[in-house]
């Protein structure tokens, strides 16, 4: 191969490598979005993020989250992607215990905090957090907190909160209980 055949094959490669990264780094903008909304929907995402590893105390990246509503109310469960990460398995325990003890004394600042306003249904649960119990479980990956309630309006409550986290958070975790 010649020097020429040789520095065109690199460069060929070079612009397959710039065209294989900017690609890898492109969103899919969805459907019926303009190109300034999926702008401001990614920003939203990455405040929402980095906010999120502010008040949590572990890496967004690294966890998955799941908001599951169930028919006495719900839970809040967060996993580890990688089973070896106890960095972020401790700091997910630590973080789920101490929302569970908040959450019963009717703090939900760091929820407010995460999202930069506050969740659906928090003033309705701050009214009537003596009808909800929040108990922590820890889970091979993570931990989860389930909040249980009889009471119509916490039970509606809960719900709506849950939903808002599973909207914002895009877990895709069903909107509705037992589902």
């Amino acid at each position: 191969m010649s020097l020429k055949q040789l520095t065109h094959a690199i460069l060929a490669l070079s612009a397959l490598g710039v065209a294989a990264s900017a690609s890898a780094q492109t969103h899919q903008m969805p459907a019926g979005m303009t190109h300034e909304e999926h702008q401001k929907q990614m920003a939203k995402d990455a405040e929402l993020a980095k906010r999120g590893a502010d008040a949590m105390g572990f890496d967004q990246a690294l966890t998955t989250h799941h908001f599951i509503l169930a028919a006495d109310g719900g839970s809040i469960e967060v996993t580890v992607k990688n089973a070896s990460d106890t960095t972020n398995l401790d700091a997910i325990r630590t973080h789920l215990k101490e929302i569970a003890g908040q959450f019963a004394a009717g703090d939900f600042g760091k929820p407010l905090m995460t999202h930069g306003e506050a969740p659906d249904g928090v003033a309705a649960m701050v009214a009537n957090k003596s009808a909800i119990s929040y108990g922590f479980e820890s889970l091979p990956t993570g931990g989860r907190v389930r909040l249980r309630t009889t009471d119509a309006a916490a039970l509606d409550a809960v719900h709506k909160f849950l939903q808002y986290q599973i909207r914002e958070h895009k877990t895709g975790d069903s909107l509705k209980p037992g589902i």
